[in-house]
């Protein structure tokens, strides 16, 4: 499903009239429209003002607004408005609030104030965006629904009485009867047997760590739990409007909910994205969160907010500097965006994001942000031609939801700094240097189309996933503390890497974390050195088909012993390699025919979608790019061969000439 009655890249932003006078709104409309805005997010925390007493609908000002959009070309992407419930509701159902893990139930007066398992909030939140749907199912300028908001921003997890009954039944489905409850959670440990699943409570605080097995299953429980509320909403839009696609923003690479079921479940793919202008390697960052929101259904997504300047929410809010909005957009199309839209269009004059950038600054159209706005919804126009284009990967990075909630539960680890975006982040920075297209994908997804599979961490790991690696028939690489546990996260028999050893041709014999301060030297075969100093391993290698040794700790109590092995096409990294580019280059070097890349500097980011490559300059330096093929700049219309120089914080988007 696609937004095909907005052709192009969208462009636009979260528009909130209910903010301002209505004598505001024409000159907004106007505005836009001078802008190239070809799409605004409209209605998403206005529950109170559509329904400002239960039953009694207040849809007129929401009309006049969309049919000034609409006069402006403007189209609309239309919230269910329950990102924050009203005052009434609250008041009259106080046991929507959420409760915390102490006990506390939480108070009206910011957003989000709902429990994910409340059946009065769901009633109610149904009730409304069905009404919306029924409202607006004809209305010209709905392009899109937009359920909730930035879900488990703020409420993640609920740990109230009703969140209780409904955890309960979410494991009653899951294991059928409590012994197999007590099987799976490990319950001998501790005296936690249970005789009925009535006496089993989410894992509030307690007065010491909780079951590591219990807290992955809440883990799992609140992501189902909130994927069941947006799935009521969009359940109703769906009877309603079956042919308008629906979407929720994601918040890039979020611990709290798993992605991959998320998009499975919605018609189209956004995600909210702020790389802090303060970090000089942000851009790599949120290049791999872009990837992912690709790789979720494996075609176009959309940049649903973003921010023109300066946010209003980090400790020291720095704005970005000229080009950084361009630059940070053009960098999202070419990982597979076809639109940037921003929060927002009309800065706020208050609340508590009234100093969060917007599209329309403060300053209106005198301010250096208005100047911005236009400039990059021209080029956007310029770059239609690229919507719906795909970007051909040769990697994959493996990532699972499961197995990052148990390797990151609290207390019951060998190392709590083992954090599976570093171990992402360690593998996907160099390929990013590289020019190397990167998918992400699931441990069971088929791996077949790739030439190269990267599982940075899989702590948790089944039978069937193991199975699915094994069957991949291109170089696989695996990072250390893999293979520990099962789905319970229960140590698989005869230890790690459970069912992935026969692949991997190792043992781990005992884990081996680093203190503060204690670096441990790895010598590569052709006589490079790397260090580590988060995690090592000590590792054996079985009589039965024995991996080659690729490196070796060098000194410490580990000297001498591997530390990257290798069998057949599957590596083995038993350390957290401050650089692992020493062991990339291997595995690319045996790729038949190498991988394709860019060669561009460093600082420099080369995409490619089919016949499009953008070039993107992110330090504030000129760079010279040597072009590996003749083609035009859909920016400036300029031809281009040969090496050409990008000014600082500039892009080139060429669309290549001949074959590619």
């Amino acid at each position: 499903m696609s937004l095909t009655r907005v052709p192009g890249l969208l462009f636009g932003g979260d528009y909130n009239p209910e903010q301002w006078l209505e004598e505001v709104w024409a000159e907004d409309a106007r505005l836009m429209a001078e802008a190239g805005v070809t799409m605004a997010t409209v209605a998403v925390f206005s529950w109170s003002r559509l329904e400002p007493r239960q039953g009694a609908y207040d849809f007129g000002w929401l009309d006049r607004v969309l049919d000034l959009l609409h006069e402006h070309g403007v189209a609309a992407d239309l919230a269910t408005a329950t990102a924050t419930p009203p005052p009434w509701l609250v008041r009259e159902h106080p046991e929507v609030m959420p409760v915390d893990a102490q006990g506390v139930r939480l108070e009206f007066g910011s957003r989000q104030g709902y429990c994910p398992s409340s059946p009065v909030y769901r009633a109610h939140a149904v009730r409304l965006a069905r009404a919306i749907a029924e409202r607006y199912a004809g209305h010209p300028a709905l392009a899109m629904w937009h359920v909730g908001n930035e879900y488990a921003d703020h409420t993640l997890e609920c740990f109230c009485p009703e969140s209780a009954r409904h955890f309960r039944a979410w494991l009653g489905h899951r294991y059928g009867d409590v012994e197999a409850l007590n099987a799976a959670w490990g319950t001998s440990c501790w005296g936690q047997h249970y005789t009925a699943l009535d006496q089993v409570e989410p894992p509030r605080k307690a007065p010491g760590p909780v079951n590591p097995a219990q807290l992955l299953d809440w883990r799992r429980f609140c992501s189902d739990a909130l994927l069941e509320l947006f799935a009521a909403e969009r359940d109703a839009l769906r009877e309603v409007t079956p042919d308008v696609p629906v979407t929720t923003n994601f918040m890039s690479i979020l611990h709290g909910l798993d992605y991959w079921k998320w998009a499975a479940a919605e018609d189209l793919v956004s995600d909210d994205a702020y790389p802090d202008p303060a970090d000089p390697a942000a851009h790599v960052a949120v290049a791999l969160s872009y990837d992912l929101m690709r790789s979720l259904k494996r075609r176009p997504w959309l940049l649903l907010e973003s921010a023109p300047s300066a946010v209003s929410w980090r400790e020291v809010n720095v704005p970005k500097p000229p080009g950084m909005m361009r630059l940070h957009s053009l960098q999202a199309v070419a990982h597979g965006a076809d639109g940037v839209m921003f929060f927002q269009w009309r800065q706020a004059r208050y609340g508590p994001e009234k100093f969060h950038s917007a599209l329309l600054p403060h300053g209106g159209t005198r301010a250096r942000g208005w100047r911005d706005t236009l400039a990059l919804g021209a080029d956007l126009r310029r770059l239609a031609e690229v919507a719906g284009t795909g970007t051909p990967a040769e990697v994959a990075l493996v990532l699972g939801w499961d197995s990052w909630w148990g390797l990151e539960a609290p207390e019951s680890m060998p190392s709590n700094r083992l954090k599976l975006k570093d171990l992402l982040l360690a593998w996907y920075a160099p390929l990013h240097a590289m020019g190397v297209a990167v998918d992400l994908a699931p441990p069971d997804r088929d791996l077949s189309g790739y030439r190269v599979a990267i599982v940075p961490n899989l702590y948790l790991c089944t039978e069937e996933q193991a199975e699915a690696l094994a069957s991949f028939t291109g170089e696989l690489v695996v990072g250390p503390f893999s293979g520990v546990v099962d789905a319970s996260d229960q140590v698989h028999p005869g230890g790690p890497p459970g069912p992935l050893r026969r692949l991997l041709g190792v043992e781990v014999d005992e884990f081996w974390p680093l203190p503060d301060g204690a670096v441990q030297r790895v010598r590569h075969a052709d006589g490079a050195e790397g260090t580590a100093r988060t995690w090592t391993e000590w590792l054996r290698l079985p009589d039965d088909g024995p991996a080659d040794v690729v490196a070796a700790y060098e000194g410490g109590e580990l000297d001498g012993l591997p530390a990257v092995t290798r069998r057949g096409r599957a590596t083995y990294v038993s350390c957290l390699l401050d650089d692992v580019t020493p062991v990339l280059g291997e595995v690319l070097a045996r790729v038949p025919g190498g991988v394709a890349r860019t060669a561009v500097p460093e600082g420099v980011e080369a995409v490619r979608r089919d016949r499009h490559l953008f070039l993107l300059n992110h330090t504030t330096t000129p760079q010279r790019v040597a072009l590996p093929q003749p083609g035009t700049d859909l920016l400036t219309g300029t031809p281009m061969r040969g090496q050409i120089e990008l000014a600082p914080r500039d892009a080139v988007v060429l669309r290549i000439e001949g074959d590619t």
